[in-house]
């Protein structure tokens, strides 16, 4: 069946702007049919969408589904039912469940139960070291044929640094990315926060240089073995910068940044509510806004939320024993477009490139632009809609995120996946 949708703005990568058009896709071949004028534009269905936007679907390649075994935090299914809810048509889950993705069964069964939840699509990363553990490689080559789009020890940094050289060379000749969590636990010690809101707080410090060090020695052996380096939640001044030498080296690198270092500082953390414990933590405002302009300029390729629910009990316990992590995913573009583009610190254009159009181009993926041919993933959304984040509504398990109560603008009313409909807005949740 072809659908089409008429009187909204749709939006147009070539302009980096949206435009007054019609689009149609076909839900059997989950592909753009057409976009441009509604009587040029034959469909066995016509929808108004006037007052609304379309945006191609967003992709997100750093999210913990806690699943298998941590699904007190988060199931596979409600995990991909909040993408949906927050426009993402795709999302990367890092491996760091229990077991690990360690082995081809596990890549294989989340594929396969991903699929017949019917929201997101999942793509699964699979581990860098065996387990975890940071003492032998994984076996990439069985997790990549399973269908692992990448590797990562997320959660933890691989200290080893000649077995981080072993694994990128594997990589490079795979032809598959390293996305590296970095973190030189010889110098974080598992501090809390950032060094001010620690000594303010009186609880534990992780320096700044910890994420540093390790992006520095990464980045040298991407360079020697010619290996996809990707730099998971970049949050220092020091980190952007860092990165942005090893692209003007020519040396293939990409970096990733959340909603929540691009918006938020050590400074924001005014009490001991764990909500605000992330890793990496928040940093000072003057590498908040060394951030912003890296991921303006480009330099910081895309947005990743770092999606990670946590039981209400864990974040309970305390600053210095909480887990890391807050949530991320039905809010990041809300959060983003209010706080960036309303703001008029960063136009559209980059925005939707950096959650939908260079994801797809960087780790090979199907989708990111609204054109004939393409895949339809499609989000639609209110850009008028201003509404407040409420944890208790939320499709996720988790509730853990400093911004409740925070009022926002731009509002996700569906989200289309090759043709089909993942998400309507007051939808019920997943049992």
């Amino acid at each position: 069946m072809r659908i089409r949708w008429d009187g909204g703005r749709v939006w147009d990568s070539g302009l980096g702007d949206f435009m007054e058009a019609s689009v149609a896709f076909d839900t059997e071949t989950g592909e753009i049919v057409a976009v441009g004028h509604p009587s040029a534009i034959r469909a066995d269905e016509v929808r108004s969408i006037r007052g609304l936007c379309v945006l191609p679907g967003f992709v997100d390649v750093h999210v913990h589904l806690r699943d298998p075994g941590l699904t007190h935090k988060e199931t596979l299914a409600s995990g991909l039912q909040a993408a949906a809810a927050g426009g993402f048509t795709q999302v990367a889950c890092m491996p760091n469940t229990k077991p690990p993705i360690a082995r081809a069964e596990i890549v294989e069964d989340i594929i396969r139960r991903g699929e017949a939840i019917g929201k997101a699509e999942v793509h699964p990363i699979a581990c860098l070291t065996l387990d975890q553990e940071g003492e032998a490689l994984a076996d990439y080559e069985a997790l990549a044929e399973a269908g692992a789009m990448g590797f990562s020890d997320d959660g933890r940094g691989v200290q080893d640094g000649g077995l981080m050289r072993e694994a990128l060379a594997k990589l490079a000749a795979l032809g598959k990315p390293a996305m590296i969590h970095a973190e030189d636990e010889s110098i974080s010690r598992g501090g809390a926060l950032h060094e001010r809101a620690a000594a303010r707080l009186g609880t534990t410090a992780q320096p700044g240089s910890a994420e540093a060090a390790m992006i520095a020695r990464d980045i040298l052996l991407a360079e020697e073995t010619g290996a996809h380096l990707h730099v998971c939640h970049v949050s220092r001044e020091a980190s952007a910068a860092l990165v942005q030498f090893g692209k003007r080296r020519g040396i293939r690198v990409t970096a990733e940044v959340t909603p929540h270092h691009l918006l938020l500082s050590e400074r924001d953390i005014q009490s001991a509510d764990a909500n605000w414990k992330v890793n990496p933590p928040l940093a000072s405002e003057e590498d908040r806004r060394a951030c912003l302009v890296a991921f303006a300029d480009g330099t910081l390729d895309i947005i990743a939320t770092d999606h990670a629910p946590h039981h209400p009990d864990e974040k309970a316990k305390g600053m210095d024993e909480a887990p890391f992590g807050m949530v991320g995913l039905e809010m990041a573009f809300a959060l983003l477009y209010t706080g960036l583009v309303c703001e008029g610190l960063v136009p559209m254009r980059r925005l939707v490139e950096a959650m939908s159009e260079r994801p797809c181009r960087l780790f090979g993926l199907e989708g990111g632009q609204i054109r004939p041919g393409a895949r339809a993933d499609l989000v639609l959304v209110d850009l008028g809609r201003r509404w407040t984040i409420d944890p208790s509504t939320l499709y996720t398990k988790g509730r853990n995120t400093p911004f409740a109560g925070q009022s926002v603008v731009g509002k996700v009313i569906e989200t289309i996946r090759a043709g089909r409909v993942i998400f309507r807005e007051g939808e019920e949740r997943l049992s």
